[in-house]
């Protein structure tokens, strides 16, 4: 009878976790396909590199993820295979300071920007098209 033995680099042993599967944990996505796509897209980057899906991460280690406009930079504190509740999930991990500082701000800045101003592309609708017309025929007249 043969007995297999662990190795030292096994993606399987408890103090690592595929990326993937952490952010789906985490709740940062609420699938993990959303998360593979997040990965691949760049938008989450281990301790300051590009990484693949599959990437075994370990505690300690420093995330980087970009949900725009906003941008998370977590500590990971611990694994979790399954998806648990929020308040569970929310004990994975601890954001930074900085993080936390900078999305206040930016939140804030969004808040106070005017309600009525937004740029947006494309053609003017029919509500805008007779306003423009209305604003021209005033000039000319």
């Amino acid at each position: 009878m043969v007995k297999h033995v662990k190795k030292q680099s096994d993606p399987t042993d408890d103090n690592s976790q595929r990326l993937d599967k952490w952010l789906w944990a985490s709740r940062f996505y609420k699938t993990r396909g959303l998360a593979t796509e997040a990965i691949n897209g760049g938008k989450v980057h281990l301790n300051n590199n590009r990484v693949k899906p599959s990437r075994t991460i370990r505690i300690d280690d420093i995330l980087t993820i970009s949900m725009p406009p906003y941008e998370h930079t977590v500590t990971v504190l611990g694994l979790n295979k399954y998806r648990r509740p929020a308040i569970e999930a929310r004990q994975l991990y601890v954001e930074s300071e900085q993080s936390i500082a900078k999305r206040e701000l930016l939140h804030q800045q969004l808040k106070d920007q005017p309600l009525g101003f937004r740029h947006e592309k494309g053609r003017p609708n029919k509500r805008d098209r007779r306003h423009i017309i209305k604003f021209i025929r005033k000039e000319q007249g």
